[in-house]
C-alpha cells in the first residue's frame, strides 16, 4: 500500500487524484504545513526540501527495499511507470505527456502559486507584483487553451499532464482569472470536474482540512522560511 505524506493543496491534489484513478491503494499521514508539520525529522527523511506530497512505496517494482518519493511530478511520473497507466508507452505519445507535465511543473504551477501569494496571502498589496503573476497566468491559460484547441485532454488522451494541471486551475478566481475566457480550457476543466475519481480525491482533503484556517501563525511558517539548521 502507498504511504502517502499530504496536504490538500493543488500539489498534493495531484497525487490523490492518480491513486483514485488507478484504484491503488494507498494510506494518507496528514502533513499539516500551516503547523509546521513538514519539518518534522521524520517527513524530511523522505522529503528533504521539506515540501509535500511525498510518497513511500514499500513494494517497488525492483522488488527491493521500500522506495520514498519527494516532487509531485516526480511522484506522478513514478506511480505512471509502476501501473502502467496514464502514461502511453508510444515515444512520441509519451515525450508529449512528459512536455506537458514538465510545463506544469516549470511554469503553470509557480507562476500560479506566486500569483496567490502576492494576490491573497502578501501583507502588503503590491500592485505590480500582482499584475505580474495574473498576467503570466493568463499567458499560461491561453497556451492551455490553444493546446486543447482540438483534443479532448492536453495530451490526446487522459494522461499524469492532466492530473498535474487541474489542480491548479481549480482556484482560478482567485487568480485573477474568467475561464470564459479561454474556452477550449473551460471545457476541459468542466469534464474533469465530473470525473468520479477527481471528486473523491478532492472530498478527502476536504475531509482532512476540515476546520482548519490560514492564521497569521500559518503564514509565518509558510512564507518566512530560510534555510534551517
Amino acid at each position: 500500500m502507498i504511504q502517502l505524506y499530504y496536504w490538500p493543496t493543488p500539489n498534493g491534489h495531484k497525487i490523490t487524484i492518480f491513486l483514485e484513478e488507478a484504484s491503488l491503494p494507498y494510506q494518507i499521514h496528514p502533513i499539516n504545513i500551516g503547523a509546521g508539520e513538514q519539518f518534522q525529522p521524520e517527513f524530511l527523511k523522505i522529503a528533504p526540501n521539506n515540501r509535500m506530497p511525498a510518497i513511500v512505496d514499500p513494494e517497488p517494482a525492483d522488488g527491493d527495499a521500500p522506495i520514498s518519493v519527494f516532487e509531485s511530478g516526480a511522484i506522478l511520473l513514478y506511480l505512471a511507470e509502476k501501473t502502467g497507466h496514464f502514461l502511453p508507452s508510444d515515444l512520441r505519445d509519451r515525450t508529449q505527456v512528459l512536455e506537458w507535465l514538465f510545463w506544469q511543473m516549470g511554469g503553470l504551477g509557480p507562476m500560479a502559486g506566486q500569483n496567490h501569494h502576492f494576490s491573497q496571502y502578501a501583507p502588503e498589496k503590491i500592485p505590480y507584483a500582482i499584475a505580474r503573476y495574473v498576467n503570466e497566468t493568463n499567458r499560461l491559460y491561453g497556451v492551455l487553451n490553444r493546446q486543447l484547441a482540438d483534443r479532448e485532454f492536453i495530451a490526446g488522451t487522459y494522461s499524469i499532464a492532466d492530473m498535474a494541471a487541474y489542480p491548479w486551475i481549480v482556484p482560478y478566481e482567485k487568480q485573477g482569472q474568467n475561464l470564459a475566457d479561454f474556452p477550449h480550457l473551460q471545457a476541459w476543466f468542466a469534464r474533469l470536474q465530473q470525473r468520479p475519481a477527481i471528486l473523491r480525491a478532492y472530498q478527502k482533503g476536504a475531509d482532512i482540512s476540515s476546520g482548519t484556517t490560514m492564521t497569521e501563525e500559518a503564514k509565518k511558517i509558510l512564507f518566512g522560511q530560510t534555510a534551517r539548521p
